[in-house]
């Protein structure tokens, strides 16, 4: 009999610190931009939106080609420390940055480092984690990722208060974790087994290729991409919270809160999702976000806009490490790079369109039209997760579900 592996390896560990490092680093500087932007450089919320938007969509983008290249080459590790330098390399020009489009072209490079190490990355935590505990696995990285976005924020407060609210000495500061991130990337990371075995790989992405991406994977995009349009940029919340009167130098609390509920939720949900149905999971994690929109716009002051940041948190816990799972469980081991890309690439666009709607919205009808909206977009994919399951279909479960 085979013995039960149960041990999260070594490598996953360590990515999972360096995502903490560079995830104090950004966050660090996220909690804080959209305020730097709208009250420092003066620009309207629905620039807020599409510059996240943009960043987002570019990072999904460049993950189907570093996704591709680390299948054809049959390493992750290359990219992955490209990925977290390009990031560390743009963090000095959040603080020089004087105008919105330095913004938008700092957010731009680090959302490119972004998607140069994050499909490889993913891929590299599926290649070195026997199947039966890969929930767990993408749990856990997703956990440690989580605990450097929430400490990052909580930091952002107490350097407000040591820089006596100076955002631009806050941001010189987040350089610190970043350089962490790479020292760790290139003392600890190791690539697996050449892909195949050292059998040389074929360039995957070509049209005969894709279709070895089964139904299955295409069916994990589909209810991935609907589930995004009722996601926007986590900016949204902070500046909620801003209106409804949390002061400036608290509003990083915001993503503190979130985190700290994601942190917290993403592990066990993980382990979780090793042994129920992704179904039952996936739905969960929409009923939150529901409740979170709604909280969101009918709660009003900072209590309620707390409760339903960390609504958003717990639908963060129980949808994100488990589509990372799913990809992994629908594609072949050769094609793992290039199938994360392919996922993030469209989920990227559509969260582009979403972060895009949410600021045109809120400039246009107000924060609260903005969260309806959001909660329609949640139910939606409610919906369409259940309606799939027709007479010929009743009897099948979601991609990756046991």
């Amino acid at each position: 009999m085979k013995p039960l592996v149960t041990a999260v390896p070594r490598t996953v560990w360590m990515l999972g610190f360096v995502s903490l490092f560079m995830d104090l680093s950004s966050e660090i500087i996220h909690a804080l931009l959209p305020l730097f932007l709208t009250t420092t450089l003066g620009v309207s919320v629905a620039i807020v939106g599409a510059i996240d938007g943009v960043a987002e969509a570019t990072a999904s983008i460049t993950k189907v080609f570093s996704g591709y290249i680390s299948d054809r080459i049959g390493k992750r590790r290359p990219l992955i420390l490209m990925g977290y330098g390009l990031a560390a390399l743009t963090k000095p020009l959040f603080a020089l940055a004087g105008t919105a489009p330095v913004v938008l072209g700092a957010r731009f490079a680090d959302r490119i480092g972004k998607g140069l190490r994050g499909a490889p990355r993913d891929a590299l935590v599926a290649d070195v984690t026997p199947a039966e505990i890969r929930g767990k696995a993408f749990g856990l990285r997703q956990s440690l990722d989580t605990i450097g976005a929430f400490a990052g924020p909580l930091l952002a407060v107490g350097l407000m208060v040591v820089f006596t609210n100076d955002i631009r000495s806050v941001f010189w500061f987040a350089t610190i974790p970043a350089a962490i991130a790479v020292l760790l990337v290139v003392v600890g990371i190791e690539d697996a087994k050449p892909i195949g075995d050292g059998e040389p790989v074929r360039p995957p992405i070509r049209f005969v290729d894709l279709k070895r991406l089964a139904r299955p994977f295409w069916e994990l995009v589909f209810v991935g991409v609907v589930f995004t349009l009722a996601r926007f940029s986590e900016a949204f919340l902070i500046l909620k919270a801003n209106a409804e009167g949390l002061p400036l130098a608290l509003a990083p609390l915001v993503l503190v809160a979130m985190n700290i509920i994601y942190a917290l939720g993403a592990y066990p949900a993980g382990k979780l999702s090793d042994r129920v149905s992704a179904r039952a999971i996936l739905a969960a994690g929409m009923t939150c976000l529901i409740f979170a929109d709604l909280a969101l716009a009918i709660l009003h002051g900072i209590g309620g806009a707390f409760v339903g940041i960390g609504l958003w948190g717990a639908h963060m816990a129980l949808t994100q490490g488990l589509f990372a799972k799913l990809v992994a469980d629908n594609s072949a081991p050769e094609l793992r790079g290039s199938a994360y890309g392919l996922f993030n690439l469209t989920t990227g666009f559509t969260m582009l369109l979403a972060s895009v709607i949410a600021g045109v919205v809120w400039d246009r009808f107000g924060a609260d039209a903005t969260f309806f909206v959001g909660g329609a977009f949640a139910l939606l994919a409610m919906v369409l997760l259940f309606v799939r399951r027709g007479p010929k279909a009743r009897a099948r479960e979601l991609p990756g579900e046991r």
